[in-house]
């Protein structure tokens, strides 16, 4: 039998595998993932800002000549933000509404203007009790509002 010894060789391990750099497979999909990311935030934000605007668009272009139309137009506002943010506030009406409202918002309603606000979805539309300058009142204090919770 020949004797093979000589021939054999040294067993060789190989050199570890390092993790980086990360194939470009990988960078890919990270990079994928990070900008699925991102734009879903900018997507968010533009929604609640776009809410936010058309809800002072629809404050500010409420019409002065006919008080208690414009503050129950102004209170419809209100619930509708409400059916988004406060689901609860829905089924609140007169007084417990006006103070939801006024634990929502720094700024508190004056008695006469809250008066206003629990008032106008009752009252007939050529109503005289209420002036402009209650609605004005009114009008700033919803635009806070929103402004705080939207």
């Amino acid at each position: 039998m020949p004797d093979n010894l000589p021939e054999l060789r040294d067993i060789h391990i190989p050199q570890d595998i390092s993790n980086f750099p990360l194939g470009y497979g990988w960078l890919v999909i990270l990079v994928a993932i990070l900008v699925i990311w991102s734009a879903y935030k900018l997507i968010r934000l533009i929604i609640a800002k776009s809410r936010k605007l058309y809800a002072l668009r629809l404050l500010k272009n409420t019409a002065a000549n006919n008080v208690p139309k414009a503050a129950s137009t102004m209170s419809e506002i209100l619930r509708r933000i409400c059916v988004h943010k406060y689901p609860d506030a829905l089924v609140l009406s007169g007084k417990d509404w006006i103070d939801f409202l006024n634990s929502k918002c720094k700024t508190k309603l004056d008695a006469k203007t809250a008066e206003l606000l629990a008032n106008a979805p009752y009252m007939p539309k050529n109503s005289t009790t209420y002036n402009v300058g209650d609605l004005a009142k009114l009008k700033s204090f919803c635009i806070k509002w929103v402004g705080e919770n939207l």
